[in-house]
């Protein structure tokens, strides 16, 4: 009996969380019930299309509608292209990007970020040229490709200056794709000696082609990823703040993390650019 009121009586806190949290929703959101979230899907795990029935898949889309459902409003989803979700969350045809985005200090000038998980860039090549690029240090002088939507790749070029040029080896040559596919595209193709990725996507991109790829080293970057929101916008970031506290509190956050394999990418609490906060 006690357990079972124990358990009514969570479930009841739960219920009263959701609605304060609802009541904390810009008025624009509760009239509409629902978020119009800039996404696109090209960066699996974190967001993908399933081929097979073109369905949303990934753990950003299960994170943001477990958020949702928390904040008791629904999902409409705006595929946009990286390069144009900050401008149209600025004009309004957006009200959050949730999309595999880093919490970087340039972008906290037109953005505010709640943070959601821990990621870094990381080599990796194909599985023919393992033997040749065993750590970082043999890409200097060397052609790599990662999407220049991305921080990437001017974190490689940072990294090339200490660690290549630093120690007298040739600068890493850094090849601007259009996204991380067509890195993977060129590095098949021999285009390229090896690319860079989101060290959240290797794993899954690894076992999803068993044999392809090798990946090389640990990550050279640390940043977090985020939720983007206008910088007016702090009621709407704040209510997302606390959604995200309440799934990390009942378990949910944690279980959509372990279904993607990416339990260490996990935050041990409630961050907003960059900071730790209650």
């Amino acid at each position: 009996m006690i357990t079972k009121l124990a358990l009514l009586a969570t479930g009841c806190a739960l219920a009263l969380t959701a609605q304060a949290q609802a009541q904390e929703l810009p008025a624009r959101v509760k009239d509409a019930g629902k978020v119009t979230i800039a996404n696109q899907p090209n960066y699996p795990p974190m967001e993908y299309k399933d081929p097979a029935t073109n369905e949303l898949k990934g753990l950003d889309i299960d994170l943001a509608m477990a958020l949702a459902k928390q904040l008791g409003v629904t999902v409409a989803w705006a595929d946009i292209g990286f390069e144009q979700m900050v401008s149209s969350l600025a004009t309004g045809r957006v009200d959050l990007i949730h999309s595999g985005m880093s919490d970087l200090p340039k972008r906290r000038d037109n953005l505010d970020f709640v943070d959601y998980m821990k990621s870094g860039a990381q080599f990796y090549t194909t599985e023919a040229n393992k033997d040749l690029y065993k750590s970082p240090i043999d890409f200097c002088g060397k052609t790599v490709g990662m999407s220049r939507r991305t921080s990437f790749p001017d974190e490689a070029a940072k990294w090339s200056a200490k660690n290549c040029e630093g120690a007298g080896k040739p600068a890493l040559v850094v090849v601007g794709t259009e996204g991380s596919a067509d890195a993977r595209t060129q590095l098949k193709q021999g285009r390229l000696d090896g690319a860079v990725q989101g060290s959240e996507t290797l794993p899954y991109l690894v076992a999803l082609e068993t044999g392809s790829y090798q990946v090389v080293g640990e990550p050279f970057t640390a940043v977090f990823q985020g939720m983007g929101f206008a910088k007016k916008d702090t009621e709407l970031r704040d209510a997302y703040a606390g959604a995200l506290k309440a799934l990390m509190a009942s378990g949910e956050y944690k279980t959509i993390f372990a279904k993607y394999g990416l339990e260490g990418a996990m935050l041990d609490g409630i961050m907003i650019n960059g900071e730790a906060v209650k």
